[in-house]
C-alpha cells in the first residue's frame, strides 16, 4: 500500500529567514548636523544642494575648466552658479588639490562586514599611497565644527566605518579619514582612535 507522509511534509513550511539587508556607513545612529542646523523645513533643501554639490565635485575635475560653467548648468540647474562658486573655490584650494588630482578615486564602492553585518557603503574621495589610504566625506553643512571633537557622533560612525570597511583591503597601509567641510571650505583630519570610539557605539537596526 502507499507509505503515510511523515508528519513534517503535511506542515506548512516556516515562514523564509528574511535576512538582514546591507548595513550603510551613513545609518549607524546619532546626529548628522550640529544642534543649530537641525531645522526639518531646510532639511530637505540642504540635503538636495549637497547632493548637486557632491556631483560638481566628482565631474569638475577631470574637465577643462573652460568646460565648468556649461557641466554645472547640466548638473545642478538653476541653483548652479552659487554652487559652482563653491566647488571653484574647493577646487582651487592649493591645500585640497592632493584630494582632487589624477590619481585620486571618487564615489569609490566598498563592501565588507562591519559589526557582524555585511556592508555597503561609499566613500567620496579615496587617495591611496604606498603606504597611507586617506578617505575623505565631503560635507556640505552650513555649521561646521571647530575641532574633529565636536563632530556629530552620526559623521564620525559614518567615518569608522569606512576605516574599518578599508583596513582588510589595504593591509599594512595607514588608514586615515577626514572631513572635507564645503562652506569653510577645510580638510579636517579625524583621529582613528576617535572615529573607531564612535563605531562601537554605533545602532544596528
Amino acid at each position: 500500500g502507499p507509505v503515510p507522509l511523515p508528519d513534517w511534509a503535511q506542515r506548512p513550511a516556516p515562514p523564509a529567514f528574511a535576512a538582514p539587508g546591507p548595513l550603510s556607513p551613513s545609518s549607524l545612529g546619532g546626529a548628522k548636523v550640529l544642534p543649530g542646523e537641525a531645522d526639518p523645513a531646510l532639511a530637505e533643501a540642504a540635503l538636495a544642494r549637497g547632493r548637486a554639490l557632491h556631483l560638481l565635485l566628482e565631474h569638475l575635475p577631470g574637465l577643462p575648466r573652460a568646460d565648468w560653467p556649461a557641466r554645472a548648468q547640466a548638473l545642478a540647474g538653476p541653483a548652479a552658479q552659487p554652487l559652482l562658486e563653491e566647488a571653484r573655490a574647493i577646487l582651487d584650494a592649493p591645500d585640497l588639490a592632493p584630494l582632487f588630482g589624477p590619481d585620486t578615486l571618487a564615489e569609490v564602492p566598498l563592501t565588507g562586514t562591519l559589526l557582524g553585518r555585511r556592508a555597503l557603503g561609499v566613500i567620496d574621495r579615496l587617495v591611496v599611497g604606498p603606504d597611507r589610504v586617506l578617505a575623505v566625506d565631503i560635507k556640505s553643512n552650513r555649521l561646521v565644527p571647530d575641532r574633529p571633537e565636536t563632530v556629530p557622533e552620526g559623521l564620525l560612525r559614518q567615518m569608522g566605518a569606512y576605516a574599518a570597511l578599508l583596513a582588510p583591503l589595504f593591509p599594512g597601509r595607514q588608514i586615515d579619514t577626514a572631513l572635507l567641510w564645503t562652506a569653510t571650505p577645510r580638510l579636517m583630519p579625524l583621529p582613528g582612535a576617535l572615529v573607531m570610539a564612535a563605531l562601537q557605539r554605533a545602532e544596528v537596526a
